[in-house]
């Protein structure tokens, strides 16, 4: 007989993904750079370069603000713009190697954080929460 099936409630389950991003917000590291500037980071690593035609799309905002957000992040010297190899008329935004750096520090600040969360949950629980981390990465994928 095959085992019962635990439904799983999206409400529940958004409401405790949007707690859980508050907590490690708070996390933060200081002077820390938009939700939006750490998202197309976070885009141009995992993807590569991409049009900021298609960042914009992605990323859920007028072209217009991307290229303002594309040209701060340049000036802080996180991302930069090259010509595409394939297309010397495209412009590509690209991750630079400072921008890699400091996804790398704000993830370990915000690991540091979560290990202080963490410190008060059971045995039980959190073996619970390590065996959903697969089930997790390939949601968020």
């Amino acid at each position: 007989m095959p085992a019962a099936r635990t439904a799983l409630d999206p409400a529940r389950l958004t409401v405790a993904v949007e707690r859980l991003f508050s907590l490690l917000r708070q996390g933060n590291p200081p002077n820390d750079i938009s939700l939006t500037a750490a998202s197309t980071l976070r885009r141009l690593e995992r993807e590569g370069p991409r049009r900021l035609t298609e960042l914009a799309t992605a990323e859920g905002v007028t072209q217009p603000a991307m290229t303002q957000l594309v040209q701060r992040l340049e000036r802080e010297g996180l991302a930069d713009r090259a010509a595409d190899p394939a297309d010397g008329r495209v412009v590509l935004v690209q991750i630079t190697q400072a921008g890699i750096e400091l996804l790398e520090r704000r993830r370990a600040v915000r690991a540091a954080h979560m290990a202080t969360l963490l410190e008060d949950v059971t045995g039980e629980d959190e073996a619970l929460i390590a065996a959903a981390l697969p089930a997790l990465e390939r949601l968020a994928k």
